[in-house]
């Protein structure tokens, strides 16, 4: 790594901690960082982006270890499922544990899980903890995959080049299903769908086919599965 980034990664790091906010690159898009488990940090992201805060941020890990500290997936079937798709360009939305701010999930009980495949945003998250991971433009305008796109103001810029994908994540939500009446005496299996399809959707259509349906898993709706 050349001593100029290392220099600017370490100003990143600090800043983080000290609950300031960083641009940062992703294989996606650039991405707006703050310690995503502190409000005081998540407001100014939220200002920043001239954001509402009925709508939700997502943040970012950089293991399955620091996924489970956030997000209440013990499901072995769902980690295998999310070793398949992470680290890559998809954002999760997962059960959250009690110590992600509902300021950042806008009240959801659900948060949103990048793991990006970006030795950049990695680098920075190792050392800070989850950061934010929303996309660095103003709300409404187009999310910027390169650094002299970035209009916001945020306290650290990384230049890490044009994004791999140059294209937002696709969205995957998995979420359980509370059966009532004579329902609630069959098994009803959890479901997972397609939110937003973006950087390496076939893709990831392809692992869900496979490892959630394939096996039995989790349901998926059939629109989905045709790609409608």
């Amino acid at each position: 790594m050349q001593p100029e980034l290392e220099t600017l990664l370490q100003a990143a790091i600090e800043t983080i901690k000290r609950g300031g906010t960083v641009v940062y690159p992703t294989e996606t898009v650039y991405g707006l960082g703050a310690d995503a488990l502190s409000e005081a940090a998540i407001a100014k992201v939220y200002e920043l982006k001239q954001r509402k805060r009925s709508k939700p941020l997502s943040l970012a890990v950089s293991s399955f270890e620091m996924l489970q500290r956030i997000a209440a997936v013990n499901d072995p079937a769902l980690l295998d499922l999310l070793a398949e798709l992470l680290p890559g360009p998809v954002t999760v939305l997962l059960p959250k544990r009690e110590l992600v701010p509902d300021l950042l999930t806008a009240g959801s009980e659900l948060v949103g899980v990048r793991f990006p495949d970006n030795e950049i945003a990695l680098r920075i998250i190792r050392e800070t903890g989850p950061i934010t991971a929303t996309s660095a433009n103003i709300s409404g305008q187009n999310p910027p995959t390169r650094a002299d796109a970035v209009a916001l103001e945020a306290d650290v810029l990384i230049n890490g080049g044009t994004c791999k994908y140059s294209m937002p994540s696709t969205v995957v939500a998995v979420t359980s299903v509370t059966a009532t009446g004579e329902a609630a005496t069959q098994t009803i299996k959890p479901e997972i769908k397609i939110l937003r399809r973006g950087a390496r959707y076939e893709r990831v259509l392809h692992v869900l086919r496979r490892k959630a349906t394939g096996e039995g898993i989790y349901r998926l709706s059939l629109s989905e599965l045709r790609g409608e």
